[in-house]
């Protein structure tokens, strides 16, 4: 089924009058403003800065985080999982394989992969999981959020109905706070690449005050979160 536009023309002449000027008919220019703040904060912050300060801002969100690198991950991983206890839900992704992560398919944790093909069926799993693993595509250091583009292969239940979240973090993916990563996103779209038309940011286990300001973690989402940063650099 296919949408159709009528009396676009009359409704935007209608605004331009009102606002006292012509219809404006050709391209609008992006405009480039003198200050630009958003663009200053960790302006020149290092990867390392950048890791000290997501490790600060975890404590502020509720988050575990452990920092290793490809030989070790297997075994922080694994101690995660076995803490938090329940089977374990991940979308598919190369990567778990190229970080020696098989002993999700061969060990003794029940291990699920989502599965476009199932439909419905990924959401029960996901209901079931205990854990939901994940890998942040980029990490804002100065929120503590995690960014994830979901597609067929990486459904959005994967984080968002396990009791528990476990994101493997590169700590190339580090980058200073939401400015840049939409400036990479859109660097991405600009180079003819598919950016995913879903994109979460995730900063720790879900939590909500808007009532009588009262901290409540677990409202809509993983009660639980931890980090993984492996050095990938």
């Amino acid at each position: 089924m296919t949408g159709s536009i009528t009396n676009r023309e009359k409704f935007l002449n209608q605004i331009s009058s009102q606002l006292g000027r012509q219809p404006i008919t050709g391209k609008v220019e992006r405009p480039v403003w003198r200050f630009q703040p958003q663009k200053e904060v960790l302006k020149n912050a290092s990867q390392d800065e950048l890791l000290t300060i997501l490790k600060d801002q975890c404590l502020n969100i509720h988050t575990s985080l452990y920092i290793t690198d490809k030989n070790n991950l297997s075994a922080v991983l694994k101690n995660e999982i076995e803490a938090y206890g329940g089977s374990v839900l991940a979308g598919k992704d190369n990567r778990f394989k190229e970080w020696g992560l098989d002993f999700l398919l061969n060990s003794e944790i029940e291990f699920e992969e989502w599965d476009y093909t199932q439909g419905r069926e990924n959401i029960l799993r996901a209901e079931r999981a205990g854990i939901g693993l994940v890998v942040s595509e980029l990490t804002l250091a100065e929120s503590g959020t995690i960014v994830l583009y979901a597609d067929k292969d990486k459904g959005r239940m994967v984080s968002f109905l396990p009791e528990n979240l476990i994101a493997l973090i590169p700590k190339s993916s580090l980058v200073p706070r939401m400015t840049q990563a939409a400036e990479q996103m859109r660097s991405e779209h600009l180079k003819g690449n598919q950016v995913s038309s879903c994109v979460q940011f995730i900063t720790g286990p879900s939590n909500s005050a808007d009532i009588e300001l009262n901290l409540v973690v677990g409202v809509h989402g993983p009660v639980r979160a931890t980090y993984i940063v492996i050095n990938d650099l």
